[in-house]
Parts: structure tokens; C-alpha cells; sequence
């Protein structure tokens, strides 16, 4: 590509000392390079003497090729050199279904205004759902719980999404302040569906708080248990970052837990053995900006 640069500079120029000049070569290994080319080619591309320097037909036919050719290059590389940078590309970030409706819309919106060129794809799931997407490398990086196991995953901790009791406004007078743990046992308690990771934890803290109930409703969808609360059918145990999907028109409140206080920790998930592409490692880092500010 050097050797058609020189020859494009001649060619425009028709003089070889101003493209040494320019170039920063000698006279010499100017008139070397354009011999190299014209054996390369097998044709005479200038006609000179010791006053004037004239593309020949063949030299005149290569301009317009030599031009088009250095454009796609120099354009390639522009593009490339955005893709390095992380100003171009695409991000595939997997989110469980709290993250993805209040965090990860805010932290995409600062990145794009910063990344226009950026392609960012947003994955839903549950929590298992997100771990095998990543070792699939369906995702780069997903904004979960910690992963149990031993898969090689980084995780990086972003934030403590505390568990409260939600209730119906009207059912805050009858629950004290924090809500004691025996309170779930005297209303119908709403769950989420045993698959998810909110279940999970609820479960768990059951347990640990020496508590027994029964699930009256199981519910895979957010919203689902927001309107079954509003209806006066139940209370349930949800982490705060839950609380706008369940936002529906239906009103709903909320009280803090006694000891022991339940919380579950949203973090980076990412291979261990990936490299990200610049885009995805710049989108994970402005994540990790944003959650320090970030408080449900």
C-alpha cells in the first residue's frame, strides 16, 4: 500500500523530488520504490526525463484504481480502529428482569450517548438462564447474582438489593415497623416461581428465620404479583429493585424485615477465559461506574 501512495503522489505531483520531499525519503529510494512497483506490474508507469515526468497510458489507468483502493483501505481502517477503541461494535449484556427494566436502560442510554456507533442487544432471563447463555458465549456479560459452581465466571460485585415485605397500603397498619418475620405466616404469601432466584432466597430466609408458609399463588411474571397484592390476595418478599415492574396501577407499599435482614448481591458476570471486545469491556466498566452511585 506504501508503493501505490507513492505512485498516487507522483502521479499528482508529476514530480519525484516534491514526493521525497513530502514523503521523507530520498530522491533515490523514492525512484526505487516506483521501479519495484512498475516490475511488480510489468509495465512502464512514467515517462521521464531530466525536466518533466509524464504518466504513461498504463500509469494513467492505474490512477483511478489506486485511488478507490487507498479510500476502502484508509476507510477499513477508520472503522477498525473504532472497533478497537469501542466506539463501534456490538454488546450482548443478559439481565435478570428487575435489572433489565430500571438499571440497564439508564446505563445503556449513558453509554450510546457517548457510543452512537455501538449495537447493544439485551438479554432477559433468570439467573441459571444467564449462566448457561454465557458459558454458550450467547452473552458477553450479564448482571446477575453470584453463580454457584464451578464455572470459570467473574463475577464483581455491584450492589446489595435488600428483600422487603410488600403489602397493599391499607395492609401497613396491621404490620408493624419492621415487619416481623411471624407476619408471613398470618397472610397468604405470594411467590415467585420456584425456578427463580428470588424464590430461591425467599425460601432460604424462611428457613433461617424459622418461618413455614405456603405459597398461595406462584407467579412467573413481576407484574402478576403486583396486581394479585393489589387485590388484597396476599403480601409477599421481594428485593427492591423489583418494585417499578410491579407498577401496573395497582397500588402497593412496603416495610423493612426484622433481623435477620435478607439482601442479595447484583454483580458483573463475565468468562473468566473471554477477553471482551472493546465495546463490551467499555460497557462493562461504565456498569460498574454507574452502580457505585446506585441505590434502590
Amino acid at each position: 500500500m506504501t508503493s501505490l501512495r507513492l505512485f498516487l503522489q507522483v502521479a499528482r505531483t508529476c514530480s519525484f523530488s516534491e514526493t521525497a520531499r513530502a514523503a521523507n525519503l530520498s530522491q533515490p529510494a523514492l525512484s526505487r520504490t516506483i521501479k519495484l512497483l512498475e516490475e511488480d506490474l510489468g509495465v512502464r508507469l512514467f515517462d521521464r526525463n531530466s525536466r518533466n515526468v509524464m504518466l504513461t497510458t498504463a500509469g494513467a489507468a492505474l490512477v483511478p484504481i489506486v485511488e478507490r483502493l487507498t479510500a476502502d483501505f484508509d476507510l477499513a481502517f477508520r472503522e477498525l480502529d473504532q472497533t478497537f477503541s469501542g466506539e463501534r461494535g456490538r454488546v450482548v449484556v443478559g439481565a435478570l428482569p428487575s435489572i433489565a427494566a430500571d438499571f440497564l436502560p439508564r446505563a445503556i442510554a449513558c453509554f450510546l450517548a457517548e457510543r452512537r456507533q455501538v449495537e447493544v442487544i439485551v438479554r432477559e432471563n433468570l439467573s441459571g438462564g444467564l449462566l448457561q447463555n454465557l458459558q454458550d458465549r450467547s452473552i458477553d456479560l450479564s448482571i446477575t447474582i453470584p453463580p454457584g459452581g464451578t464455572a470459570p465466571i467473574r463475577f464483581e460485585p455491584m450492589f446489595e438489593d435488600e428483600y422487603l415485605l410488600v403489602c397493599r397500603p391499607e395492609d401497613l397498619e396491621l404490620i408493624p415497623d419492621p415487619a416481623p418475620w411471624r407476619v408471613f405466616e398470618q397472610f397468604p404469601f405470594i411467590a415467585m416461581e420456584p425456578r427463580s432466584s428470588v424464590r430461591m432466597m425467599t425460601e432460604s430466609v424462611f428457613a433461617a428465620a424459622g418461618i413455614r408458609t405456603d405459597a398461595r399463588f406462584e407467579c412467573v411474571q413481576l407484574a402478576t404479583v403486583g396486581g394479585l397484592i393489589g387485590e388484597g390476595l396476599g403480601i409477599s418478599l421481594l428485593p427492591r429493585s423489583t418494585l417499578p415492574l410491579m407498577a401496573i396501577g395497582k397500588q402497593i407499599a412496603w416495610r423493612k424485615t426484622e433481623a435477620p435482614v435478607a439482601s442479595r448481591t447484583i454483580g458483573m458476570c463475565t468468562l473468566a477465559d473471554r477477553t471482551l471486545a472493546p465495546a463490551a469491556e467499555a460497557f462493562r466498566q461504565l456498569v460498574l461506574a454507574m452502580a457505585v452511585d446506585t441505590k434502590f
